[in-house]
Parts: structure tokens; C-alpha cells; sequence
């Protein structure tokens, strides 16, 4: 008969095990791209948004989950209850580590304005252009604060001036897409949660086989008298 603990405890491993690939994956491929040139105004926003992730961070502690992960296999293979203990604790670390990683975004968020106005005016003419064509926008704050770009969206003075400033849009572009990425962290840590949980199921039913396998023992023991 399948042992329900065992099995919920497996599952959720490998769920954490899976979380940290992705993790891994992620950090890894949006570094190496993020800093290409832009070819669109959505793209360079995302972009340039990701320049201010802590990606060296999510890549520790993705390489801090496989390990965990490998600490759990003698955990499955034997029943020896202190490699579980030792992969329980190291879930929290990681639980712990992972929930900076989301509080690190989430903070980002509150500064997001200020964050995208240095990102603005730190921007070549073609990249503000980009941006000013995907949000309609003319200029940051308005049109002449900073001073617009030139281009099909804003011709002139006279038209820029009719057009809202890009921080408005540009800051709910931003909200709406680092939300969604630290909400996936916390979400992240929901799994660290759970596995801390599973794992404590097992200890206490490898516990209990213990004992009463001790009981077993004894009683058998006394039978051959």
C-alpha cells in the first residue's frame, strides 16, 4: 500500500525541485537579455525594468534549492530522520531568502516613478522614442519635463503639449509587471511552506513506524520466552 505521507512529501519535492529550474532558468536567460537593444517601446520598458532585478540573488538561491533537493534523496532512500531535519531547515533558509527576494521587488514597486525617471533620462533619443510611440505619451512628467523626443507621436511643441507625460503609463506598465513577478515569489514560498510541512508529516509518521516497529520487536522478543 502506497504511503500517502511519503507520497505527498515526494510530490511536493518535486514541485520545489521544479520551482528552483525555473528560477534558475529565468534569472539566467532575462540577464543575458535584457540588456539588447530594443526593437519596440514595450520591450525596452520590460527591459529596462529588468536591469533593476537582483537576477545574481535568484540564481544563489536557485543553486540553494538544488542542494536542498539533494539533501532530501538519502532522506528518501534511508530512514534516517536527520537528513530530513537538515532538508527541513535548509527549506526554510530558502523559504526566508526567497521571500527578500519578493519584498526586494515589492519595494521596487513603491519607488517606481523615481526608478523610471533616472531610467528616462539615462536613455539615448531612440529608446525614448520607442516608448513615447508604444504609451502615446511626450516626454516624463509632460512634455517639456523632460523635453520631448521628436518623432511621429509628438511633431511638435504645440502637439507634445496636448499629450499626457510618459510616467503615467509607464507606471502602470511597470506595477502591473512587477506585481506579477514577486506575486510569483510569494507564491514561490507558499511551496517552501507546504514542503516544510510535508516534511514534518514525515517525521512524525517515520516517528511513529519506529516506535512501533520497537514494539514489535519487543513483543516478539518475549514471545520466544
Amino acid at each position: 500500500m502506497v504511503n500517502k505521507v511519503l507520497a505527498a512529501f515526494v510530490v511536493m519535492d518535486g514541485m520545489f525541485v521544479s520551482m528552483g529550474a525555473i528560477m534558475l532558468g529565468f534569472s539566467i536567460i532575462v540577464q543575458q537579455t535584457c540588456f539588447d537593444t530594443p526593437t519596440e517601446g514595450n520591450e525596452a520598458a520590460r527591459d529596462l525594468l529588468y536591469q533593476k532585478f537582483p537576477f545574481t540573488a535568484g540564481i544563489v538561491n536557485a543553486v540553494f534549492i538544488f542542494a536542498t533537493f539533494l539533501a532530501t534523496i538519502p532522506a528518501l532512500a534511508t530512514n534516517n530522520r536527520s537528513w530530513l531535519k537538515l532538508a527541513a531547515f535548509m527549506v526554510v533558509a530558502d523559504a526566508i531568502f526567497t521571500l527578500g527576494i519578493g519584498v526586494d521587488l515589492w519595494v521596487l514597486t513603491l519607488k517606481l516613478k523615481d526608478e523610471f525617471f533616472e531610467i528616462w533620462t539615462s536613455q539615448p533619443p531612440h529608446v525614448q522614442d520607442l516608448m513615447q510611440t508604444a504609451f502615446s505619451c511626450c516626454g516624463y512628467f509632460n512634455s517639456s519635463s523632460p523635453a520631448f523626443v521628436t518623432d511621429q507621436t509628438c511633431p511638435s511643441p504645440a502637439a507634445a503639449a496636448l499629450m499626457r507625460g510618459c510616467s503615467t503609463p509607464l507606471n502602470s506598465f511597470g506595477n502591473t509587471f512587477v506585481d506579477n513577478i514577486f506575486t510569483a515569489m510569494f507564491g514561490m514560498v507558499g511551496i517552501d511552506v507546504v514542503l516544510v510541512m510535508a516534511t514534518a508529516c514525515l517525521l512524525k509518521d517515520r516517528k511513529e513506524r519506529e516506535r512501533f516497529r520497537h514494539i514489535d520487536e519487543k513483543s516478539g522478543a518475549r514471545g520466544t520466552f
